[in-house]
């Protein structure tokens, strides 16, 4: 992978190209205007990322008393790179081939001036746009990059936890095996013995009897050990790590990268399984937010009573387009197969405001 050059010396690049751009295009006489005019639009463009419209508004008074080109594209560039607003960078388009089409002082504008400032105009705007969709692009393809990833990544977690819940399925059969044929023999046979050591009238007879029960009982012993082992190991011991909890609730929804609120608490005593389960039913909520519903703020509330705790992840209606990303709902399937172990259950569904909400809810003390 080629290293990216830093930004630090990209910006100072493209001033001393507007200097440049600016030289080329001065006149002998220069006036103090035009040289104000076109330091303020080339100084601007090292804060063209931080304040993209304002560096753009800056450059407009370069563009009005010079014939300049690099300052305000690179502004327009830029400022349509990071904005939404498709009406304000219309605007600024129009803003910008206006002050480079239009000659100044207007006083000395001729009948046949207008017409050909009206042609300049259409030509200049036509090439304002350029820099406005290349922006929008760049902007789309980099939205669209970042979903793939999410996509990707939920993808494999999905596959990881399909394949542990595989396992788990085919280590309880294997239980339940063991402790319904296994299990259920070695107790007749420990039985058996027992019966014969109360029978037998040969010591030796009675103490083979009271051998085979001896070991039929430490046999049991570690059956319900070995079946205790297989249990336990489709929780915990093979979950995906580092597991989560409710410690780390707080930090997911601040890092979640949008506008989202937590509020309310859980008890203390719910255990691992279940605090694993609201963390990833917020989890699961927030990135369909990020993903369904670009610029929507979300609310997260835990809450709970005398029998029942649960969390309510709701968020508001998008405030800008989603890319048309496939969706396999193999997450809300996931969460949902997450309640039932819980006893609970899940409920999602749009709200009346145009947004969408993700319920859980589980009985206190849920093993």
């Amino acid at each position: 992978m080629k290293p990216r050059v830093p930004r630090p010396l990209i910006d100072l690049g493209l001033v001393a190209l507007a200097l440049l751009d600016v030289w080329l295009n001065l006149y002998s006489k220069a006036t103090p205007a035009q040289l104000t005019a076109a330091a303020v639009a080339c100084a601007a463009l090292l804060f063209r990322r931080r304040f993209p419209l304002a560096v753009f508004l800056l450059t407009l008074p370069a563009s009005l008393l010079l014939e300049v080109v690099v300052a305000p594209i690179a502004a327009l560039f830029t400022l349509a790179e990071r904005s939404r607003d498709r009406q304000l960078l219309a605007v600024c388009a129009v803003l910008s081939a206006a002050a480079s089409a239009m000659p100044w002082p207007l006083s000395e504008i001729t009948s046949d001036g207008r017409t050909w400032t009206l042609i300049q105009f259409v030509y200049l705007l036509a090439t304002a746009i350029a820099p406005v969709l290349l922006g929008q692009l760049i902007q789309a393809q980099r939205e669209l990059a970042r979903q793939l990833v999410e996509i990707e990544e939920r993808r494999e977690h999905e596959q990881a936890l399909h394949e542990q819940t595989v396992l788990a399925r085919e280590r309880a059969q294997l239980a339940r095996e063991m402790h319904d044929v296994v299990s259920h023999q070695v107790s007749l046979i420990a039985v058996r013995a027992g019966a014969l050591q109360v029978a037998a009238k040969d010591p030796d007879s009675r103490e083979a009897a009271r051998t085979i029960r001896s070991l039929s009982a430490n046999t049991l012993d570690e059956l319900r050990h070995m079946i205790t082992l297989l249990r336990a190991s489709g929780t915990s011991a093979t979950e995906l790590t580092p597991q989560p909890t409710l410690a780390d609730l707080r930090r997911l929804v601040a890092t979640s990268g949008i506008n989202a609120e937590l509020t309310g608490t859980l008890p203390d005593d719910i255990d691992t399984t279940a605090q694993r389960t609201v963390y990833r039913t917020v989890q699961e909520a927030l990135t369909n937010v990020r993903k369904h519903a670009p610029g929507a703020a979300a609310s997260v509330g835990l809450w709970h009573d005398v029998t029942h705790f649960g969390v309510d992840i709701v968020n508001a209606a998008p405030t800008r387009p989603s890319l048309p990303l496939p969706g396999s709902h193999h997450g809300l399937i996931g969460l949902k197969e997450r309640a039932e172990l819980l006893g609970g259950t899940l409920k999602s569904g749009p709200t009346a405001e145009g947004g969408f909400v993700v319920s859980l809810r589980a009985p206190r003390g849920a093993q």
